[in-house]
């Protein structure tokens, strides 16, 4: 029969503020990064379609077929698959900054579709009447397309940041730290329900926090 163990808070109080502040770590430095050459990707694979700014055929293909190719790989297995590389790159395969650098990877793969599909989804006319008036194709991108699509980008990003906070989790269980292995060592493999909730619960506020952030951002942006 399984039973609970009592949870002695005084001792996992400072375990767990630790957990949180890996967690908040983590995110922030994969949003940060993985969110800006996301941006970028997503620019390119707008740009580079056929009949676009900058079209490309051969570029938009090879990102096109990158993306595609990232994305659908659980990230679980993602973790373990570049291992190799993390190895060279942060020098270790454990930890938090070893996993920081595979969440950045599939962060940045993510946002840049979102990014592609909110551009595709703008009027044209917004370009052709841009480029009617002279302005450049890179200052139709900067000055046009991003502050066009600025609302749904806000959106995108805040729907990047749960996955990002679900990736953080899933790191726990490679040794990753964060609330997610706090969760599996102090609340699953001992059988104490109490911790597991707790840190649920502290995973949902935050999510709750940021989501309710990015829709009044969002409708801000769209007011402007």
């Amino acid at each position: 029969m399984i039973t609970t163990v009592d949870t002695d808070w005084e001792r996992l109080q400072p375990v767990l503020i630790e957990a949180l502040g890996e967690t908040l770590y983590m995110v922030g430095v994969t949003l940060l990064v993985g969110g800006f050459f996301g941006l970028l990707m997503g620019l390119a694979l707008y740009a580079t379609r056929a009949g676009n700014l900058l079209a490309n055929r051969p570029v938009f293909a090879v990102l096109n077929v990158l993306v595609n190719l990232v994305r659908p790989i659980p990230f679980i297995i993602f973790i373990t698959a570049i291992g190799p590389i993390t190895l060279q790159v942060v020098g270790k395969t454990i930890g938090t900054e070893a996993v920081i650098f595979p969440m950045t990877i599939m962060a940045a793969f993510a946002f840049a579709r979102i990014v592609e599909q909110n551009l595709v989804a703008l009027d044209p006319g917004v370009v052709e009447a841009a480029r009617a008036m002279g302005a450049s194709r890179f200052r139709v991108v900067w000055s046009v397309l991003i502050p066009e699509a600025l609302a749904p980008l806000i959106l995108g990003y805040t729907f990047l940041f749960v996955g990002v906070i679900d990736m953080s989790a899933m790191a726990g269980l490679i040794g990753g730290g964060g609330l997610g292995d706090f969760a599996i060592r102090y609340g699953y493999q001992r059988f104490n329900w109490e911790v597991t909730l707790v840190t649920v619960g502290i995973i949902v506020v935050i999510v709750q926090v940021i989501q309710l952030g990015g829709n009044a951002l969002a409708r801000r942006m769209l007011r402007r």
